[in-house]
């Protein structure tokens, strides 16, 4: 039986009880990272290649760093840089999900937005399973999200006001509210996983 996205995101609070520095600090040195790149790259353009050879591994570092919060598995600021250790699958698999996903929204702006639902868990499945090829892991999330993509909407619709607020904090509460919407993704793809072994168990 899946878990209410309610459910989900009171998961993700308990998983970040008495972690909040953490998992702020690990998410603020994401974003110095990523904000430096994109400055940089508008005074020097070359640098726009180092941003998707760079972007790809840290976003599957953010997944590991996740997964491993949500499951109280040891979380640790350095798993921001764990992608490096599978370098070619995550620079492959994020220029092939961006690719899909212009692909699609070029035909209409909805199934690009369906595209990217689709894919949305490929970063968690490479993260649990560091051998498997990056097509695969595209592939395996389309699967995963057959029948939930409304449902990962509304979670992440669920997060909009919260949004709204933190504009009002001139941006300084999404340090806490990016660490809330991922560890809630997190929790989001174990429920998926577990509903899709079910699955399999009653096959």
């Amino acid at each position: 039986m899946e878990t209410s996205n309610a459910r989900l995101m009171k998961m993700a609070e308990e998983s970040l009880n008495g972690r909040w520095g953490l998992a702020i600090g690990t998410f603020f040195v994401y974003l110095i990272i990523i904000t430096s790149i994109q400055l940089s790259s508008q005074l020097f353009p070359f640098i726009g290649l180092i941003t998707i050879l760079i972007i790809g591994p840290l976003t599957l570092g953010l997944a590991i760093f996740s997964l491993n919060i949500s499951r109280d598995n040891n979380p640790q600021t350095d798993q921001l840089f764990a992608g490096f250790q599978n370098f070619g699958n995550s620079i492959v698999a994020y220029f092939l999900m961006g690719l899909f996903i212009v692909l699609w929204t070029l035909l209409l702006i909805i199934p690009g937005i369906i595209a990217a639902l689709s894919y949305s868990m490929t970063f968690y499945i490479i993260a649990d399973d560091d051998t498997i090829g990056p097509m695969e892991a595209i592939d395996k999330s389309k699967e995963m999200m057959d029948g939930y993509k409304w449902k990962y909407f509304r979670l992440n619709l669920r997060f909009f006001g919260w949004a709204l607020l933190c504009i009002l904090t001139l941006g300084i509460g999404f340090l806490w509210l990016i660490p809330y919407i991922n560890v809630s993704v997190a929790h989001f793809y174990d429920d998926l996983k577990k509903n899709q072994n079910n699955k399999h168990q009653e096959w």
